[in-house]
């Protein structure tokens, strides 16, 4: 089982920076798939960015130019490096870990954007 926990959420106002980090639990972590989501209030969850063993990175098209998604695997740690942040950024951003048939998700962090 692995486990994920998300930090680094927080209240910024609009044209902040904030940089959320996953840990995950496990040993697969280098050849993990790993990802960003976010669930706005009331919303569906939805796809933030994403990044793969070997490091290709894709980001959905509101957030490109403004996050970074990166990854450390000598600390097991996927980082979303949030800029120019905007009120519709407001959400809860979870983590996701998939390796095969495993496909784990954390708690999720709330990153709340004041205009």
């Amino acid at each position: 089982q692995v486990q994920v926990v998300e930090s680094g959420g927080g209240l910024v106002q609009a044209g902040g920076s904030l940089r959320l980090s996953c840990t995950a639990s496990g040993s697969t972590f280098r050849i993990a798939a790993l990802g960003w989501y976010r669930q706005p209030p009331g919303k569906q969850r939805e796809l933030v960015a994403l990044i793969s063993s070997r490091g290709n990175t894709n980001y959905a098209d509101s957030v490109k130019g403004r996050f970074t998604i990166s990854r450390d695997n000598a600390k097991d740690t996927v980082y979303l490096q949030m800029n120019s942040l905007k009120p519709e950024d407001t959400a809860v951003y979870y983590c996701n870990y998939k390796f095969g048939v495993g496909d784990y998700w954390g708690r999720g962090t709330q990153v709340t954007v004041s205009s």
